[in-house]
């Protein structure tokens, strides 16, 4: 029989030496991950329990985590922060998938018409480039004044914000094909039509979804703002309604909600984009 220690790691059973150290391998790496997270939250546990900061304004982080539990596991009693997590977590997310999709749609289109045909990039990419730095927040009276205080509103400023980052992403690694791969697949008999679809493309998935992560990023971001100004329901607009009472448990309990989801679907986009590039070693 071949010696175990001339296997490869994969044929090894499990339990087995290699098993035992990945399985040390990843509890050391996660916990060395864990290490800054803890020491923030410890910190923020001696400054409100010691008295250094007003307990009022920054609560602590056990009555913190007893307001998320009662806001998302207990059952409705007509406090506007119990049992109501999962409404407003749902509408929040329900809106940033609908504005993020659109944008990414559109922006992935359009920027890989910018940076292929130099004509679209000559009439757009000044548009754009003026657009761009215009914070969204000065676009929420448009907003309203054209869509309501309702969900379309939330959809523009979304759709909006995210679309920038993913169309000049998209449009960088388009213009960015090395010359050498499209010379190479016309030489292959790659149609002048189908060098965008099957060689342009893939070669600017990377930007792309460089792009889209940044993009996913900013829709939490710009849903809050939306629900604060310009919708009447989800995490945003129960952060800003606690605001009133100063429920600062609440508005902590919403932040960390909204970093938590955005944590997630940047997860699921990184996911997305290790399946569509896994014929890249270099990921």
């Amino acid at each position: 029989m071949a010696n175990e220690r001339n296997l490869p790691p994969g044929d090894l059973k499990a339990g087995g030496p290699s098993a035992a150290g990945d399985i040390g391998n990843w509890l050391r790496t996660n916990a060395v991950r864990l290490i800054g997270p803890l020491a923030v939250l410890l910190l923020w546990h001696v400054a409100s329990t010691a008295g250094w900061v007003d307990v009022r304004f920054v609560p602590s982080p056990a009555t913190v985590g007893k307001t998320l539990y009662s806001w998302i596991f207990a059952k409705p009693t007509g406090d506007p922060y119990i049992g109501t997590w999962t409404s407003h977590a749902g509408n929040s997310t329900y809106r940033v998938l609908i504005g993020f999709a659109f944008a990414s749609v559109v922006a992935v289109f359009l920027g890989t018409l910018i940076g292929w045909f130099r004509l679209v990039s000559d009439l757009i990419d000044p548009i754009i480039q003026v657009l761009r730095p215009i914070p969204i927040t000065s676009w929420v009276p448009f907003a309203v004044i054209f869509f309501g205080i309702r969900d379309a509103s939330a959809f523009f400023l979304i759709a909006l914000g995210a679309f920038f980052p993913i169309v000049v992403n998209t449009a960088a690694g388009v213009s960015g094909t090395p010359k050498l791969l499209v010379r190479a697949a016309r030489m292959l008999g790659i149609r002048p039509h189908m060098l965008l679809l099957r060689v342009v493309i893939p070669s600017a998935l990377p930007f792309i979804f460089t792009g889209l992560r940044l993009g996913i990023g900013l829709a939490w971001v710009l849903v809050i703002v939306a629900e604060m100004l310009a919708v009447k329901s989800g995490l945003g607009f129960a952060m800003w309604d606690a605001y009133y009472f100063l429920r600062m448990d609440v508005i902590i309990a919403a932040m960390l909600s909204v970093g938590f989801l955005g944590f997630l679907s940047d997860l699921v986009v990184l996911w997305i984009s290790r399946w569509a590039l896994s014929w890249n070693k270099g990921l």
